[in-house]
């Protein structure tokens, strides 16, 4: 019998990869990324994780509480993820037949049909 079979690529803490691509030296440091008005957490490294931050905590109390063990605030860089979200699917594109792009980060691949 043939079936389908898919893969689901989720690029982890994307945003913040992204941003250590460029400042490597943020690279196993707690980083944060801001969301639009740096008003609120949208992004965590998995150090800033393990802090104890929460997704929406509000950034001037992230920075209070967490100067100490070196967190970076980054403000949001959308053009940035975008250029490095359309790399990572244009080189996934050439590796399956089929691809959907389910958000910046998510992406489920159609691969060539199974034997069970």
């Amino acid at each position: 019998m043939n079936r389908k079979a898919f893969i689901l690529v989720d690029a982890d803490n994307f945003y913040c990869s992204c941003e250590r691509v460029w400042r490597p030296e943020l690279w196993n440091k707690p980083v944060v990324v801001a969301g639009s008005g740096d008003g609120c957490v949208i992004a965590r490294s998995p150090e800033a994780k393990a802090l104890g931050i929460k997704m929406s905590e509000p950034i001037h109390l992230v920075r209070q509480e967490h100067w100490r063990a070196g967190l970076t605030v980054c403000s949001a860089n959308f053009p940035l993820y975008g250029d490095l979200s359309s790399r990572m699917m244009r080189t996934i594109a050439t590796l399956v037949p089929s691809l959907i792009t389910y958000s910046i980060d998510k992406n489920k691949l159609h691969t060539v049909d199974a034997k069970s």
